[in-house]
């Protein structure tokens, strides 16, 4: 860890951010809404620039995309203009409807909106058919997302600020990573690649559906998020605590390879080990909430090894 500490601290302060340096308003605010439990602890995030708000993902049903919005509004009246898109996962998708419906534009890499529709009928059939917790009806029905690109995409805004969109080059957290850098402010948004102080979706990618986890890319992708912003560059992840990137990046990756190693010793072993999982890994990281995260993700990562 000191070696890797040492590698990454020499590396942030050689590198800076890729993208155009606009010097925010001095009236531009991040703001932060946070589901409940029923849409996991997810976090979306509205950059307000003074003059139109962009959307950092869109929340798991279109009622938590709609509570998040008018959350906003009390803060803001500004128009909202855009939704960015992290990953294919159904809590960062699901929503962008309700955006939609309010002129908002979605935009997202070319490879999450090609994975959207096999996510989103993975994700309905176990929620509907298997949890029970939807009708055919009541399930969000599939996002469409209206602009896309291929690895890197400025956003530019109505008073000229850029916001740098970035594919990450390995399988993080799902099958793909965006990254959305917002230089003037000093900001990253990274979607569920960086959960600070809570418990890691452990599941992976849905590929061909079937649940598909590479921390053998996750790991690559946070170092190379460490390599494209500057040193202090304020990590905004779905879940957990803001903090700068050489203290998420580092905390992930501990996270990453310790949980890999339980869930590794105990997938060896016959029936269903996820309580004996959960438990081993909230015995290594006592401090982290949203253990639950662990008991509905863990799966994919056990499977992967048997």
């Amino acid at each position: 860890m000191k070696t890797l500490n040492l590698a990454l601290t020499t590396l942030l302060s050689l590198t800076g951010v890729s993208c155009a340096h606009t010097k925010a308003s001095s009236s531009a605010k991040i703001y932060t809404f946070e589901s409940d439990a029923s849409g996991f602890n997810t976090k979306n995030f509205f950059y307000d620039n003074g003059q139109e708000v962009v959307v950092f993902d869109a929340q798991f049903t279109f009622e938590t995309a709609q509570k998040s919005i008018e959350f906003l509004r009390t803060k803001t009246k500004n128009p909202i203009t855009y939704v960015v898109v992290t990953h294919p996962n159904p809590d960062k998708f699901n929503g962008a409807s309700a955006f939609q419906k309010l002129g908002a534009k979605v935009i997202a890499s070319q490879k999450t909106a090609k994975n959207i529709s096999g996510v989103h009928a993975y994700k309905k059939y176990y929620f509907v058919e298997m949890a029970k917790m939807f009708t055919e009806q009541s399930y969000p029905q599939e996002a469409h997302v209206d602009v896309t690109f291929n690895q890197k995409y400025d956003l530019r805004l109505g008073n000229g600020e850029v916001i740098r969109l970035q594919e990450l080059s390995s399988p993080g957290v799902s099958t793909n990573q965006t990254v959305a850098i917002i230089a003037q402010s000093n900001a990253v948004m990274v979607g569920d690649l960086v959960h600070y102080k809570v418990h890691a979706w452990l599941e992976g990618g849905i590929v061909d559906g079937k649940a598909t986890p590479t921390i053998n890319g996750w790991i690559p992708d946070l170092k190379e998020l460490a390599s494209i912003v500057k040193k202090g560059t304020m990590i905004y992840g779905g879940r957990g605590e803001v903090v700068p990137v050489e203290k998420a990046v580092l905390a992930q990756i501990d996270y990453l390879k310790k949980s890999n190693e339980v869930v590794t010793l105990f997938a060896k072993k016959s029936g269903d080990q996820t309580v004996a999982i959960q438990a081993e890994i909230e015995k290594n990281f006592p401090e982290y909430g949203l253990s639950y995260m662990i008991q509905y993700g863990v799966y994919g990562l056990v499977q992967s090894k048997r």
